[in-house]
């Protein structure tokens, strides 16, 4: 019989395309793969520790994998939650294997070998950032591409630096014929990811550099770059937009909309910095599409500084904000900064923010009633229609009609639902 694994990923993008590579490695080998809550051989954590909410998660994905495992399957838990705290995940005694960011590759070597009745242990595999195999069988519709690890930024609350190291670009020639083997492979939306991937630089080639490679790349598919920091960027890097195989969305991180609180942040921008370069793409695609990060209850925000935060989300005019409240993360400069915010307050200015970015979502989707997208099928509902994604990186349910997945469809947005999702409702063109 085959032997079954199961995965849990937590956190980013990054992650996300770590651990479809390492289910390639075991789809190949000829391993089951199953739900996370079914019985299995090996249970795969891939952790984050972003937040104190990212280690609780973790800790309790954790905890359900050496439950499901009872003592006759195997538990391995990777990802960042281990590079900071190897330690006492090692001293649980009820993990089989802890591996950390550099190992992660070698999840299914270092899986594979015990079963072959091998001692092995995580140190005794190659350590390398880039080592992992072309994605082939995933959980995504999409091929994200790790181009990038590790970041030299230091901003005062982030703990990445200290868990992905510092910042590493993988070589052109490797994400090229990553994406050739991807599209190839079948794949017609590819996520170019990283930790920070505004910091590329391989080669003396910047990401912008990159991304124009990436375009000229023959095939029909389409390219869209994960989060990243707003800096580095130029007038060729917006006007490689004017390429339909580039998604027209940026995940651009704002984290606060005042100047006091990016300077205690130790981020390298202005608030009108920001501002003046969402308005470059606008003035030049009128619809692109900002999604963002806002940190709230920061030690120091005043109300005044939260204000600011509201009225920038207003101006920029973001489809979606991903809302953190700030939590203390050992090890950072911000731990010990002074006017520590309390609980209650940042509660409620996640649900002012929260709230906003509800309003600012219907406001944006409504400007593309009556107009074509093309939508990459990835929920195909028998006869029923489908759901996917827009080229501006817009949820659209797809009326009537049988779909296949991971093929384009050109639509018309008809409408905007009334609902919890306010879901953007398309016809197929006829």
């Amino acid at each position: 019989m085959k032997r079954k694994v199961a995965f849990k990923t937590l956190g980013c993008r990054l992650n996300q395309f770590e651990t479809d590579s390492i289910v390639t490695d075991f789809h190949k080998a000829g391993y089951e793969i199953v739900p996370f809550e079914t019985d299995a051989d090996v249970y795969v954590v891939n952790t984050c520790t972003v937040t104190n909410q990212s280690d609780q998660k973790s800790k309790n994905t954790i905890n359900q994998a050496v439950r499901f495992a009872a003592n006759k399957g195997l538990t391995v838990v990777t990802g960042c939650l281990v590079n900071s705290q190897k330690e006492i995940l090692e001293n649980r005694g009820d993990i089989t294997y802890v591996v950390e960011n550099k190992q992660k590759s070698s999840v299914f070597p270092l899986v594979d070998a015990h079963f072959k009745g091998e001692i092995v242990h995580p140190s005794d595999f190659k350590q390398d950032l880039f080592n992992f195999s072309v994605v082939e069988k995933g959980f995504h519709t999409r091929s994200m591409i790790k181009v990038q690890d590790g970041c030299n930024n230091f901003c005062t609350y982030c703990i990445v630096p200290k868990v992905r190291g510092r910042a590493n670009s993988r070589p052109v020639k490797e994400v090229l014929e990553n994406i050739k083997r991807v599209v190839d492979l079948g794949f017609k939306e590819v996520v170019l990811t990283g930790v920070n991937i505004s910091r590329y630089n391989s080669g003396g080639l910047s990401f912008e550099d990159l991304v124009e490679k990436v375009l000229e790349l023959p095939g029909d598919f389409r390219v869209r770059i994960s989060s990243i920091e707003p800096e580095g960027f130029t007038r060729k890097f917006i006007e490689l937009f004017e390429n339909p195989k580039l998604s027209p969305h940026l995940h651009l991180c704002l984290q606060s909309g005042s100047d006091n609180v990016l300077e205690r942040m130790r981020r390298f921008y202005s608030v009108k910095d920001f501002i003046e370069l969402t308005e470059k793409f606008r003035k030049k695609f009128p619809l692109f599409n900002f999604t963002t990060d806002i940190i709230v209850g920061f030690p120091g925000e005043k109300e005044e500084d939260f204000k600011q935060s509201i009225e920038a989300s207003k101006k920029i005019g973001f489809s979606h904000i991903h809302t953190f409240k700030y939590s203390v993360r050992k090890g950072t400069i911000a731990e010990k900064l002074p006017d520590q915010i309390p609980e209650k307050i940042k509660t409620e200015r996640s649900s002012i923010i929260r709230n906003l970015a509800e309003d600012l979502k219907l406001e944006y989707r409504k400007q593309f009633i009556g107009l074509n997208q093309k939508l990459l099928v990835e929920r195909p509902y028998g006869k029923s229609g489908a759901r996917g994604y827009g080229e501006h990186y817009i949820p659209i349910a797809l009326k009537g009609g049988a779909y296949e997945r991971n093929t384009f469809v050109d639509v018309i947005i008809k409408e905007i639902a009334d609902d919890k999702e306010k879901t953007v409702i398309a016809e197929p063109v006829q």
